[in-house]
């Protein structure tokens, strides 16, 4: 059956991240103990540093047990009610989550491959949708507007709006139903076998491995038990195996 739609992974596959994931990681600490200071809390920035990167290193694990996405959103409420300021209000709570992924947004940059991709599949008449692992949604929308490819997209699927997470069959089923398709028709192009390929492998998707941000040798272990339908080592690569694909 012909491929007619194609869902993306967005991180490691349309963007790439071009940091240091220590140093930027604890740039966005302290900006958060900062963001908290001027919306007028009294904390210790070093206290609230401490307390979010715990919070954070045990939410990534816990969601990746069991592929709840619980969001960054309620690890910060979460940790603030343990400071004893419970119900944030909501414009602090996005001024706050707003300035954390700032200093993440500006270490992800665009695929020079991936608007001219989207746009050819586009014109060739694919349905195309992102789902994304992440914690919060609004740097989901935001990173996909940093590409530029909002506009050929039908849907953008963020598993912190979702509630479950990539391999989770829901979240690939939702993206299903969004088109209205069957899932032999639907291509899954992700970098990690794990979530991206075993998700889309369990859901019938066809699945299309992009390797160029993947460092192989720490995946052969998984590779023995995860197979992806293809592999491609740029985005450009993917016109053409889903062309040919056609022709077949």
């Amino acid at each position: 059956m012909s491929i007619r739609a194609v869902i993306f992974d967005l991180g490691n596959t349309l963007v790439y991240f071009d940091g240091r994931w220590p140093l930027v990681l604890s740039q966005s600490e302290r900006e958060l103990a900062q963001a908290l200071q001027e919306n007028g809390f009294s904390l210790d920035a070093e206290l609230v540093e401490r307390l979010f990167r715990q919070r954070m290193k045990d939410y990534r694990q816990s969601r990746e047990d069991d592929l709840v996405e619980h969001s960054t959103a309620a690890v910060f409420q979460g940790m603030m009610d343990d400071l004893g300021y419970p119900q944030v209000p909501e414009d602090v709570l996005r001024d706050v989550l707003a300035r954390i992924y700032a200093v993440t947004q500006r270490h992800w940059i665009p695929e020079e491959d991936a608007l001219p991709t989207i746009k050819a599949l586009r014109e060739r008449g694919y349905l195309l949708g992102v789902v994304s692992n992440a914690g919060d949604d609004a740097d989901v929308q935001t990173l996909v507007d940093k590409v530029g490819i909002r506009p050929y997209l039908d849907f953008i699927v963020s598993s912190a709006a979702f509630g479950f997470r990539k391999p989770d069959p829901r979240i690939f089923q939702f993206a299903l139903d969004c088109w209205g398709v069957l899932p032999e028709e639907v291509a899954m192009v992700g970098d990690t076998l794990e979530a991206d390929i075993f998700g889309a492998n369990q859901a019938g998707l066809f699945s299309v491995w992009i390797t160029r941000r993947v460092e192989l040798e720490a995946v052969q272990a998984i590779r023995t038990r995860i197979q992806p339908d293809e592999e491609i080592d740029s985005l450009a690569a993917l016109v053409d195996l889903l062309s040919q694909r056609e022709e077949k």
